[in-house]
């Protein structure tokens, strides 16, 4: 009678398991999420539930949704896009309502509020971790970076050049201090449309894994910027760099100079420019930030170095970029123009290029004390000169409590005279108003596509 009572109990237990339908290891639900207006896949867009349970879409747009509670029932998400959104109900809530079921897929459209268009992410881990889970995209392989940090970039000889600063990996939160590195083609983007697939190939060490490039003399991380290839008079390209050593957190006390070997394919020191003292507590002017290259009206070649705007340049060559004397400081345009409303806008960081389709410099920068975000806001605007004077500032990519900062412009991605400009920075929840760090994508690298003829920006053109 025992044994019999048992076996009834197991029946009926399996039975109620089958019923549920969402027995122990039962398909996940896909969930998309889209550009209402262009159907695109959007990557970095968050769902919550009122439960504070958060799943975000991968660089494919996609969430796999396996949590067994929110299974076969109706569940309502507040959607959290920056910039991407859905419209508010009565109460003001922003969200859908969706019913999740084992191996169904639902779709849900979100409207870009954003001018800039976003790509995905390039940098980190899991970039497609929800497509894979549901057995998709199971080529793309993991680089065995979990995070990485400003971005410099240079063409040198016929490669794009990569480098970050402070690089999280599996191990440790800081376990790249001196620079990590890779090489891509120069156009490494078969499409300007996401899913974005950025393969980089990573400078390792004997263990596989990716490895410092920088270990200047000094305690304290290394961070490297003004990051350029110049010919030396013979012809010989030179992949130059500035570095800085840093201690207690963000105290930078040495500053210098220092040029890749390509045989250990290292940096090396060329030689300190300054050390912090009594006498000396601030660093002397010299090539930092991003550079642009620029020939002036008697057809001189000069590489500028600015953040966003240039502030020091000299001769396009290997020798003078060594020689302090060669070095020019520039005056700085302090703001720019809102033009939405007249309204000063401060940059803080970013980059400027010249564009073929614009036939004028172009900038994206951030803005120092923005709204909503404080560092999270970035613009656009426009210059006949590279030292300016720079017109009204357009906004185009906002952040909800978040970072969003050392804009890097990539004008290389894309043919002289395309309307496309691709941009990135680095997404972080470093300097905003303690918001929850963002699962994969905190502290890395995203990329952002702007549509230079978008109507939107035609404030912007205005001269």
């Amino acid at each position: 009678m025992k044994i019999a009572c048992q076996r009834l109990n197991l029946g009926f237990n399996l039975a109620l398991l089958l019923a549920a339908g969402t027995a122990f290891g039962a398909a996940p639900c896909r969930i998309e999420v889209v550009d209402k207006q262009n159907g695109w896949p959007v990557p970095l867009v968050q769902l919550r539930t009122t439960h504070s349970a958060t799943f975000v879409t991968d660089n494919a747009g996609v969430i796999a949704l396996d949590a067994p509670e929110l299974l076969g029932r109706e569940v309502w998400f507040d959607v959290i896009g920056h910039g991407y959104e859905v419209k508010k109900d009565g109460f003001g809530m922003s969200g859908v309502r969706l019913k999740p079921e084992p191996g169904a897929t639902l779709r849900v459209e979100v409207n870009r509020v954003n001018i800039a268009k976003r790509l995905g992410r390039s940098t980190g881990a899991g970039i497609f971790a929800e497509s894979q889970t549901l057995n998709r995209e199971l080529d793309w392989r993991e680089s065995g970076v979990f995070g990485s940090d400003s971005v410099q970039n240079a063409v040198h000889r016929g490669k794009m050049f990569w480098a970050w600063g402070d690089t999280t990996l599996p191990h440790y939160p800081l376990g790249i201090f001196d620079m990590s590195s890779a090489t891509t083609a120069v156009q490494p983007l078969v499409s300007f449309e996401p899913p974005l697939r950025l393969k980089l190939d990573y400078f390792r060490g004997k263990d596989g894994k990716p490895r410092g490039v920088a270990k200047m003399p000094g305690a304290g991380p290394t961070w490297l910027s003004a990051y350029v290839s110049l010919p030396d008079k013979d012809g010989t390209s030179h992949l130059c760099a500035t570095y800085i050593k840093v201690r207690n957190y963000l105290e930078a006390y040495e500053s210098g100079l220092c040029v890749w070997n390509d045989r250990t394919e290292e940096f090396e020191q060329l030689r300190v420019l300054w050390t912090k003292s009594g006498k000396s507590p601030k660093q002397p002017p010299a090539p930092d930030g991003h550079p642009a290259f620029w020939k002036d009206a008697q057809g001189r070649d000069w590489v500028l170095f600015g953040n966003p705007l240039p502030f020091l340049r000299c001769p396009a060559t290997f020798e003078a970029w060594q020689d302090s004397s060669k070095w020019e400081v520039l005056e700085l345009q302090k703001t720019f123009e809102s033009a939405k409303d007249g309204q000063s806008v401060k940059p803080h960081t970013g980059h400027i290029a010249w564009n073929g389709f614009r036939k004028r410099w172009v900038t994206v920068f951030m803005e120092n004390g923005g709204k909503p975000s404080r560092l999270g806001e970035l613009w656009y605007a426009e210059a006949d000169a590279p030292t300016g004077p720079w017109g009204r500032a357009v906004k185009i990519l906002t952040h909800d409590n978040y970072t969003f900062y050392n804009p890097r412009l990539h004008p290389e991605f894309t043919a002289a005279d395309s309307p496309v400009l691709i941009f990135e920075g680095t997404y972080t929840a470093e300097f905003a108003d303690r918001p929850v760090p963002t699962a994969r994508y905190n502290y890395n690298q995203i990329l952002y596509r702007l549509d230079l003829d978008d109507a939107a920006l035609a404030p912007a053109a205005a001269k």
